[in-house]
C-alpha cells in the first residue's frame, strides 16, 4: 500500500470536511499530556502524523483508518 502524505493545508483542500483548524486541533491533542487535573489522554491520531523538521504531514490512509476506528469505539461506548 502506497502512502500519500499531505500537508495540513493540502489535506484540508482535498477533504473539505476537515478544516485546517480542526486538523491542527487534532494534531495538538494527539499525545497524552499533563493537565491541571491530572493526565489527559491523547486522541490517538499520532499514528497518521509525521513531522519532518517543522513540516507536519498527514498519512491519508492512516488518517481515515483512525477515523473509522474512532467511530467504532464511540458506537461501542454508546452501546454500554
Amino acid at each position: 500500500m502506497q502512502s500519500n502524505y499531505l500537508t495540513v493545508r493540502q489535506f484540508s483542500k482535498k477533504h473539505p470536511a476537515f478544516t485546517e483548524a480542526s486538523l491542527r486541533w487534532l494534531i495538538f491533542n494527539a499525545e497524552p499530556r499533563e493537565g491541571s487535573n491530572g493526565k489527559i489522554a491523547g486522541n490517538g491520531i499520532g499514528i497518521a502524523i509525521f513531522r519532518v523538521g517543522r513540516k507536519v504531514l498527514i498519512d491519508e490512509a492512516r488518517f481515515f483508518t483512525w477515523v473509522e476506528s474512532s467511530n467504532v469505539e464511540a458506537v461501542q461506548r454508546d452501546a454500554l
